[in-house]
């Protein structure tokens, strides 16, 4: 599926629409620069889920996770900093991979290797300033 967003709020919502669609063990990959909208997916994402309050769902850079509560859990994973996907290890990823939540990566490119063989892929890139070409692919 391909989607163009056309501003912040059309990101939320095409997140809210893929949220209903996911359960729990699911592990959403995201792939996109700086800026391309992987967080505010998230926050859809989280919406989606039924999580209250997602002002607290922002990019968790500097702690990898993020757990948030909601009818099912959104675990939120930033991987920029991490500098070995092997460092996942330390933070028993597998236990929220294929645990009883939805698990969200940004900067998945960094544990390619790591992700379940069955994941949702999604691709963001910047067309302009508030424009973004969103790519789902389920794996």
């Amino acid at each position: 599926m391909k989607f163009i967003s056309k501003s912040p709020e059309d990101t939320i919502e095409i997140g809210e629409k893929l949220a209903k669609r996911l359960k729990k063990g699911d592990v959403v990959a995201l792939f996109g620069d700086f800026g391309s909208g992987k967080t505010v997916l998230t926050k859809g994402i989280a919406k989606g889920l039924g999580l209250k309050d997602t002002r607290y769902v922002n990019s968790p850079s500097f702690v990898i996770i993020k757990e948030h509560k909601g009818k099912v859990p959104l675990y939120h994973f930033d991987l920029y900093r991490l500098d070995r996907p092997h460092s996942l290890d330390s933070v028993g990823y597998d236990d929220y991979f294929y645990g009883d939540g939805v698990t969200v990566i940004e900067w998945a490119e960094r544990v390619k290797k790591e992700l379940p063989p069955k994941h949702v892929e999604i691709r963001l890139a910047v067309m302009g300033d508030s424009k973004r070409k969103i790519v789902i692919k389920k794996r």
